[in-house]
C-alpha cells in the first residue's frame, strides 16, 4: 500500500509518502512541505496547497491519502487555515477518486510512539527509526506526515476487519428482519383464510336460526 500522508497547515504543509504493509518494514518514498507566504491572500495561498499537493499525486499516485483530522484549538485562526488546508487535500485526493482516511494527531502519535500524547521530537524519532532514515525530517510537520501514513497502514488491517464486521452484522439484522416480516405475513394470510373458512359455517347458523 502506497500512502500519501498531509499533516494540513496554511504556511507549511507536510507531505510524506510511505509504502509498504503492516507487520513488514516500510520504505520512506519521499518527503516534503508545500510552503504559502503568510502575507499573501487566502485564495492564493490556498491555490498554492492546491497545486503542490496535485504535483504529489502525480509524482507519486498513491492509493490513499491521510489526513490530519482537525481537532479544536483555542487558537480560532489557526484552527480554521488547518481546516482549510485539510480541506484542499480531501478534495485533490477525491476528484482523482483516491481513498481518503482521517486520523487525530491522538491516534497518529498512539500508532508511531505507542503513546497518545507524545511530543513532536518523540514522534519525528520514531519515524526516523521506522523508516531507517540517517536523520528526523525537517521540519515536524514534514515527520508529522510520514507519521500519519505510517498509522494508516499500520491501522488499516484492523479498520478493514472492523468494517467487515459491521458489515456483515448489518446484513445479519436485515435478513432477521425480512425473515420476521415473511412470518407475519404468512401469519396474517393464515388468519385470514382461517376467518373466510368460518364465515359461510355462522352464516349458515344464522340463516338456521332465523327460520
Amino acid at each position: 500500500m502506497r500512502v500519501l500522508g498531509v499533516d494540513p497547515g496554511l504556511t507549511r504543509c507536510g507531505v510524506g509518502v510511505v509504502e509498504g504493509v503492516a507487520g513488514r518494514p516500510l520504505t520512506m518514498l519521499g518527503v516534503g512541505v508545500v510552503r504559502t507566504a503568510a502575507d499573501a491572500d487566502i485564495g492564493v495561498r490556498l491555490v498554492g496547497i492546491e497545486r503542490g499537493i496535485e504535483e504529489w499525486l502525480d509524482r507519486f499516485e498513491p492509493e490513499l491519502v491521510a489526513v490530519e483530522r482537525v481537532f479544536s484549538q483555542h487558537n480560532v485562526r489557526t484552527v480554521m487555515g488547518t481546516a482549510q488546508a485539510s480541506a484542499v487535500a480531501m478534495l485533490c485526493a477525491s476528484r482523482r477518486g483516491i481513498p481518503v482516511a482521517l486520523h487525530t494527531p491522538s491516534e497518529v502519535k498512539a500508532a508511531v510512539t505507542g503513546s497518545g500524547r507524545a511530543d513532536k521530537a518523540q514522534v519525528g524519532a520514531m519515524v526516523t527509526r521506522l523508516l531507517r532514515l540517517s536523520a528526523p525530517p525537517k521540519p515536524a510537520d514534514a515527520a508529522d506526515a510520514l507519521a500519519l501514513a505510517i498509522c494508516h497502514i499500520w491501522r488499516a488491517p484492523a479498520q478493514n476487519r472492523l468494517q467487515q464486521a459491521v458489515a456483515q452484522n448489518r446484513l445479519q439484522q436485515a435478513v432477521a428482519k425480512h425473515q420476521a416480516a415473511q412470518q407475519q405475513s404468512s401469519a396474517q394470510r393464515q388468519a385470514a383464510t382461517s376467518h373466510q373458512a368460518t364465515t359461510p359455517h355462522q352464516a349458515s347458523a344464522v340463516k338456521g336460526r332465523t327460520r
